[in-house]
């Protein structure tokens, strides 16, 4: 559990943990320079329970944290939680239990529910919803590369199996997505559930939404990194559809490594148009393409139902031969 300044909520958020079913656990709690008064009140509760260490960050950020925080576990299961969050009591008895009961190579989920002290934006709300409807069918990475199918404090696996996706030791930002796509990669089954196990505290100061390193930037990186690196077919070529902003980023980043791709949008005013040297195409055009993979950014939820639609009556697969970018 990385700490940084989380003084206000951190004695619930441990009161949730020690006040679990499950009472064979360790908590590794790193703080992380934090300038509160996070580091008392940890080392109060170590002080009470030896189930709970606490360490000093050496490094600066989540990923130092998390990799030092690993280096001194010792469980057979893994986990992470945040510190402004909060444990349903049945989590890690639940999620423990799935993982004996479907075996490695498997993932543990749970339910997740946002709270707050002031109104919940509709964007939380969404997401939220459309996290839970893909973790009770345990279908998350037919998603992934919308945004992250996992929530990063919801989640267990076996050491092995984390130690194989390669653990918190890459460097690469948002941390949480990126360990998600390599839970992709080393094919980890997602395991089916419908139970509340975490509560996600949002307030303005947490860190996902004032760090540069989860800025919508580097959300669309780590999804075309990802994509050429797992799902991308080298005999093909890539359709990419919409031009607006996620579109044009991702244009950007194909044309920087010299990968061939065709562009295409319904916007009257870009057909025909060229974007960093690139020829807008109708998206009329498209029926004529053949041995293609598209990427699609086109946000409206009414279009990305007609497209899907249209590339579905040419037997053409979600997940292989087109993928959601938004």
């Amino acid at each position: 559990m990385p700490v940084k300044n989380a003084a206000p909520f951190l004695a619930v958020t441990l009161t949730s943990i020690l006040n679990q079913t499950e009472k064979n656990w360790e908590l590794i709690a790193v703080n992380d320079n934090s300038t509160d008064n996070s580091k008392e009140i940890l080392i109060s509760y170590a002080q009470t329970d030896n189930r709970i260490k606490v360490f000093d960050n050496g490094g600066t950020g989540i990923i130092d944290a998390l990799q030092l925080a690993y280096s001194k576990s010792d469980g057979n299961f893994i986990t992470r939680m945040d510190a402004d969050d909060i444990m349903a009591p049945t989590k890690l008895e639940t999620q423990k239990n799935q993982l004996l009961q479907f075996g490695k190579k498997h993932i543990a989920l749970g339910l997740v529910n946002y709270f707050s002290n002031t109104p919940l934006g509709d964007g939380y709300k969404k997401y939220e919803t459309w996290l839970n409807n893909l973790t009770k069918t345990g279908l998350n990475f037919s998603d992934i590369y919308k945004e992250c199918v996992i929530a990063s404090p919801c989640w267990m696996v076996y050491r092995e199996d984390f130690e194989k996706c390669g653990g918190f030791n890459s460097t690469i930002y948002p941390e949480d997505y990126d360990l998600v796509f390599r839970f992709y990669k080393n094919n980890l089954k997602c395991i089916p559930s419908n139970k509340i196990l975490h509560y996600w505290r949002d307030y303005p100061e947490r860190t996902s939404r004032n760090d540069t390193n989860y800025a919508d930037s580097s959300f669309i990186a780590i999804k075309i990194h990802h994509f050429l690196a797992i799902d991308f077919d080298e005999n093909k070529k890539i359709i990419l559809w919409g031009a607006g902003k996620k579109g044009k980023r991702i244009a950007q980043y194909l044309i920087e490594k010299a990968i061939p791709f065709d562009w295409i949008c319904d916007n009257p005013k870009k057909i025909g148009k060229h974007i960093y040297n690139q020829l807008m195409l109708d998206y009329k055009t498209v029926a004529t393409f053949k041995n293609h993979q598209s990427i699609i950014t086109v946000a409206n939820s009414d279009f990305q139902k007609d497209i899907k639609n249209f590339l579905d009556k040419k037997n053409l697969l979600q997940g292989k031969d087109y993928f959601f970018f938004c």
